[in-house]
């Protein structure tokens, strides 16, 4: 038999100068991390993602159920590694567990790192694009809209009509046609609103965000579109990106 033989050579490393972004989404999404993936494409950030456990239907007992898991599943994102930003990606989850326990329990073990959520990230967007009445869109059944419209209108949001497509499970929401997203938010629009809000990670709606602008002449805020934004801003990534919607293009 031949004998092994090894060659050592000393390998030289290089320091990570390059921001990190965390996502947790739920095991169930097919939507969020390819949204982040495509909106960065090509630019100087690295995401590293990992999933909650969930069970469907979208319930508020559901939701509760990862409350405990947040802080192990964002421990296990690059652990011992530092990490700029850390996005929890459920909506409704969030306003469910608590929009301040979330941030808690992601902050308790990722030190001096920014945290977000969908809600956290839309309440910062409303604001800076001056929006104060907003129709709104959802997938959600009508038990975890009441809670939406209600966070929303305690956060001094005005829904001036709000719409669902009344569905429980995330994973029929990524199965939704885009034409009928469209179609849907055209006949919602009205005189009363500065903008529309379509709340849910799983909602397949980003790459026809600037489509439905130009045929509503008003914002379109996405849960995806809103996180990924609050994330590249906590970075100092403030130059403009076409093609998604107005938020991120007036970035300066």
């Amino acid at each position: 038999m031949k004998n092994f033989l090894q060659n050592n050579y000393e390998a030289e490393f290089q320091k990570n100068e390059t921001p990190r972004i965390g996502l947790i989404t739920l095991s169930t999404d097919f939507t969020i991390e390819q949204d982040f993936r495509n909106l960065i494409y090509k630019k100087p950030v690295n995401l590293y993602v990992n999933r909650i456990p969930f069970k469907n239907p979208m319930n508020r007992k559901n939701y509760l159920k990862m409350k405990n898991k947040l802080s192990v599943i964002a421990e296990n994102i690059l652990p011992g590694e530092s990490i700029n930003t850390i996005a929890y990606g459920c909506t409704s989850g969030t306003i469910a567990i608590g929009e301040k326990e979330v941030i808690k329990q992601i902050s308790a073990v990722k030190k001096n790192c920014y945290v977000t959520t969908p809600i956290t990230a839309a309440l910062k967007a409303f604001k800076k694009l001056s929006l104060n009445k907003v129709a709104v869109l959802t997938p959600y059944p009508k038990i975890v809209n009441k809670t939406i419209f209600d966070y929303l209108e305690k956060n001094n949001i005005n829904v001036t009509s709000f719409n669902s497509f009344n569905i429980e499970s995330d994973k029929d929401v990524a199965m939704i046609k885009k034409e009928s997203i469209i179609n849907t938010i055209k006949s919602i629009n009205d005189n009363k609103s500065d903008g529309v809000f379509i709340s849910c990670t799983a909602m397949p709606i980003l790459s026809i965000i600037k489509d439905i602008e130009n045929i509503i002449k008003k914002p379109v805020l996405t849960s995806n579109q809103v996180t990924i934004w609050d994330c590249l801003r906590s970075i100092k990534m403030n130059s403009p990106i076409y093609g998604f919607g107005k938020l991120l293009e007036s970035e300066k």
